[in-house]
């Protein structure tokens, strides 16, 4: 099971013109421009600059790609250009920025938004030591941001701020319904969570904030499907524990789709669930996933053999919670995939 949720512990715009102009000496002109709009789905005056952290991990690579279809200006924040210069090589991406550590911060000044996805997966066995990095890797890399960004003079900062956190924010439960105004969780990723957010609520200024708390992420290669994809495929996938466990998913045009529109529009602020409408239980995931694939989903993944291969760290599989949406509904956000049933087809037809 993934953890795009724990990556992040772990994806229409419209615009409309009127111009009222005397018919029989603008006619050619009026054309032309109508033209014109129809043919860019992002004016000039509407293009951006965006700096993404974690650019090159299973979210990143996709909204960098959305961007730049778009003609939007990326600036790819990394840790390892020749990774990123690898994932987005120069001839599929001209005009894209891979900026080094040392150059975050010319980076950061005069974006129009930054992107913060950065941080440590969580799909791997727990240590002390690992667990200390995956609560430290995001801490570290949004101070930086929050740094760079509040250091901006104030004609070169950034208007908007969307960072990535989880839904693990929530702690986990079988029988409640969490939404944007839920508490905090108890547990480990909660704690994580609360620190990652309330470090990057230090942003000052004017910037606009915008908290996006990912679900699962289910899309192509990469991801929770790719860890089960081929345990169905052996004949050997099914629930992973009881499979009574909740299972907050978003597809991954979804996810993208929302942090763009939150970049885009105004009043995307504050916290916002990066969860589809209809979470499922994991047994459900997991018969939709065999039916879609033509493989039975009967025999179950038993607990102590997800503790003895992930030990600590098997919570965020045997545990889930179960997390709406509310505020992006209320935005009139579109999802694209409402139900599970219709975003494993897309996925794996």
């Amino acid at each position: 099971m993934d953890m795009t949720r724990a990556t992040p512990l772990t994806w229409s715009h419209t615009i409309s013109h009127s111009l009222h102009l005397p018919t029989p000496l603008f006619t050619f002109q009026t054309r032309r421009f109508r033209v014109w709009c129809a043919s860019h789905q992002s004016p000039k005056g509407n293009q951006m600059i965006v700096s993404v952290t974690g650019a090159t991990g299973f979210i990143g690579r996709r909204l960098v790609q959305r961007l730049h279809a778009d003609n939007h200006s990326v600036h790819v924040l990394t840790r390892s250009k020749s990774k990123a210069e690898e994932i987005f090589p120069v001839k599929d991406f001209p005009g894209i920025k891979i900026a080094g550590e040392p150059e975050w911060r010319d980076s950061i000044q005069g974006s129009t938004g930054v992107v913060n996805l950065a941080g440590l997966p969580i799909s791997t066995r727990w240590s002390s030591e690992i667990k200390k990095e995956i609560k430290e890797s995001r801490i570290r890399v949004t101070s930086k941001v929050v740094e760079f960004i509040n250091s901006s003079p104030d004609d070169t900062q950034p208007k908007v701020f969307i960072s990535a956190t989880a839904v693990g924010y929530y702690g986990s439960s079988d029988t409640q319904v969490f939404d944007e105004q839920s508490p905090s969780g108890k547990d480990y990723l909660a704690e994580v969570c609360r620190e990652w957010e309330s470090t990057a609520l230090r942003v000052n200024g004017d910037a606009r904030v915008a908290l996006i708390r990912i679900g699962v992420v289910l899309g192509k290669d990469g991801g929770a499907l790719a860890k089960m994809v081929p345990l169905f495929m052996m004949f050997a996938g099914g629930p992973l524990g009881s499979g009574k466990q909740w299972f907050s998913w978003i597809h991954l045009d979804d996810i993208v789709n929302l942090i763009y529109e939150a970049l885009l529009n105004p009043s995307y602020k504050g916290v916002i669930n990066g969860t589809a409408p209809n979470p499922v239980r994991l047994s459900e995931l997991c018969e939709q996933l065999g039916h879609v694939l033509g493989r039975p989903s009967w025999l179950p993944v038993p607990d102590f053999a997800l503790k003895a291969v992930l030990g600590e760290g098997a919570s965020v599989v045997l545990e889930g919670q179960r997390v709406l949406p509310t505020q992006a509904k209320k935005l009139g956000f579109p999802f694209k995939y409402s139900y599970v049933k219709d975003a494993l087809k897309a996925i794996l037809s």
